[in-house]
């Protein structure tokens, strides 16, 4: 399902889309818990993007496994099968962190919303979640970096 698309192979295809989404997750998430002020502009974008780039990540994650079946059923070199599996591994991580980061944003904006203002939830609880937001956006800014960095060199160094 997710090896080609018109004869290109999937990952390429959605792999622009999961770097664009989730550094904006990130940033919009954090920008959402730390300024009160921009929430009501914010929380459309925040909840689309949480609800969004984790199926977008998870199928990019899943084609690149795809791939990497593809090229070493064609008996591609172990240099390069070891390059993208790291590759590949770095790509699990940042699903993981990007679907904690789109669960703490659904939160979130959940403890922020006008229908569950009025209820009796602890005042630190948008804070405490802000502070995990922040955590996880950081690393999901990295691990985005991380994957794209070396999925990119092994393009470039024709590994790939």
């Amino acid at each position: 399902m997710f090896r080609e698309v018109n004869g290109l192979p999937g990952h390429v295809l959605v792999i622009h889309a999961a770097v664009v989404l989730v550094p904006l997750l990130a940033l919009l998430t954090v920008a959402y818990g730390v300024l009160p002020r921009w929430r009501p502009r914010l929380d459309w974008a925040v909840g689309a993007l949480a609800v969004v780039t984790p199926i977008v990540t998870w199928v990019a994650t899943e084609s690149g496994e795809e791939l990497e079946e593809a090229l070493e059923a064609r008996g591609y070199p172990a240099e390069g099968l070891q390059k993208i599996h790291e590759h590949s591994e770095y790509g699990e991580t940042l699903l993981w962190f990007t679907l904690g980061l789109a669960v703490v944003a659904l939160l979130l904006l959940l403890v922020t919303s006008r229908f569950t203002r009025d209820r009796n939830l602890p005042r630190w609880l948008p804070l405490a979640l802000t502070a995990v937001a922040a955590v996880l956006a950081v690393f999901a800014l990295v691990y985005v970096y991380l994957t794209g960095d070396s999925g990119a060199k092994m393009v470039w160094d024709g590994i790939v």
